[in-house]
């Protein structure tokens, strides 16, 4: 497994309880400022992991690390009767609190503030499992995925979206500089917590994508994995079966 990489390098306490700080604290500024750093683009790859499980067809889903609801309120598009947003955010969760009774979405979507590596559902309660730009932000990883892997129904899909690392030339160029000194001085100018997109854009670094995610998602027992990169290979979209 790669390091392990935390927002906060002087703090005792664990990468747990420093994302949940780090994440309450840059709540209000989170959505602006991931429009201005992805271009815009997260939103196109958001559209296509619905419709890939849209197919699917599922009725019940829960969306980890749900953050301001981005990807739950996406997932409305799949035809789910029921929609479970989870974060260990308070902070978070209220901004998608917020979002959910704009566009009047309160009876599909319930945000719940939990722990993904002890998630608070009987085994096989899903149909489908998102998790959208947060597996890099579990504290254990694997531990993680054993528990989607345990509420996902059999037969259930979990399908994640995560930044991975472009492997040609000139987008791994242009790719290492933009995380290594654009990314965190936009987060510098624009947030009021100045570590926080520089971990943002070190943990996406050191993320095992590609082929190394899909076999730690193999070795939890996760079937037909595969990966779908995503313009020039800047993220990945993960399909799993249980």
């Amino acid at each position: 497994m790669s390091k392990k990489v935390t927002p906060y390098k002087e703090s005792e306490l664990g990468k747990k309880e420093q994302v949940r700080q780090m994440f309450d604290t840059i709540s209000g500024d989170y959505d602006g400022l991931n429009r201005v750093i992805s271009f815009g683009i997260d939103l196109k790859w958001r559209k296509r992991m619905v419709k890939l499980l849209a197919a699917k067809k599922p009725k019940n889903l829960l969306d980890i690390a749900t953050g301001t609801g981005d990807l739950a309120i996406a997932m409305v598009g799949t035809g789910a009767e029921k929609i479970i947003g989870l974060d260990i955010s308070p902070g978070m969760l209220e901004v998608g609190k917020t979002k959910i009774k704009e566009k009047n979405l309160q009876d599909s979507i319930e945000m719940i503030v939990g722990d993904s590596e002890n998630l608070p559902f009987d085994d096989q309660s899903f149909d489908a499992v998102t998790v959208g730009f947060g597996v890099r932000n579990f504290e254990d990883l694997e531990k993680g995925l054993q528990e989607i892997h345990r509420v996902l129904k059999p037969g259930g899909t979990l399908m994640v979206l995560e930044t991975s690392v472009p492997t040609k030339t000139p987008f791994k160029q242009g790719y290492n500089i933009y995380c290594k000194y654009i990314l965190p001085t936009i987060g510098k100018l624009f947030s009021k917590d100045r570590s926080a997109y520089a971990y943002l854009s070190e943990s996406a670094s050191v993320f095992p994508h590609g082929e190394a995610f899909n076999n730690i998602l193999a070795k939890i027992g996760f079937i037909g994995v595969e990966n779908k990169p995503q313009t020039f290979g800047a993220a990945s979209i993960y399909v799993a079966t249980k």
